[in-house]
């Protein structure tokens, strides 16, 4: 178990704005915004005793984990639509009988992603990762509206087999300036 070391001057928990997501051997996706919380809920189990009738126990049972949605702006970057297509791409569905066998990319279609989070220096604070990922719905587009002023946001929704911590990502020494000019 890798132990912790804790910075006994900071006092200030991380900002929810300064993140970035890897997938695969691609490196960082561009211009993702947002991404849900990471969630992870355990079932109760009660049961009772035979000669206690008026207690009862409670046990963990399964944990599921809530899928994430990623958001970001839509550019030309293809890497949202070229990942939910492994999963069932329309092209290939509408192809002759033949063809069939390749709507879905079983072999390539999950994957492990990183959800790197950053101090307000730009340090890698913590990192996540999140096993077997697979996109489970995707959004081309948001709804189009002529009197708004937004930027057009695509998201994807990610089911996965669940997610931990990385500790192998220590916490960073923060820069601190000397005074001598800025």
């Amino acid at each position: 178990m890798a132990k912790f070391t804790v910075n006994p001057t900071r006092f200030d928990p991380y900002r929810n704005f300064k993140f970035r997501v890897k997938w695969g051997a691609n490196g960082y996706v561009a211009g993702v915004s947002k991404v849900t919380a990471l969630k992870r809920t355990t079932e109760v189990v009660e049961h009772r005793e035979g000669g206690d009738p008026s207690s009862s126990h409670k046990s963990p049972g399964r944990t599921k984990y809530e899928p994430i949605t990623m958001e970001r702006g839509v550019t030309h970057d293809p890497e949202f639509e070229a990942w939910a297509n492994k999963v069932w791409n329309f092209a290939n569905a509408q192809a002759a009988a033949e063809q069939r066998e390749k709507e879905v990319s079983l072999r390539d279609f999950r994957r492990n992603l990183t959800i790197d989070l950053f101090n307000e220096a730009g340090q890698k604070a913590v990192s996540y990762k999140v096993y077997r990922a697979w996109v489970s719905e995707f959004t081309a587009q948001a709804d189009l509206d002529a009197n708004a002023n937004a930027v057009l946001i695509q998201s994807i929704k990610i089911e996965h087999e669940g997610w931990e911590r990385d500790l192998s990502v220590t916490e960073p020494s923060e820069p601190q300036f000397d005074g001598a000019g800025a």
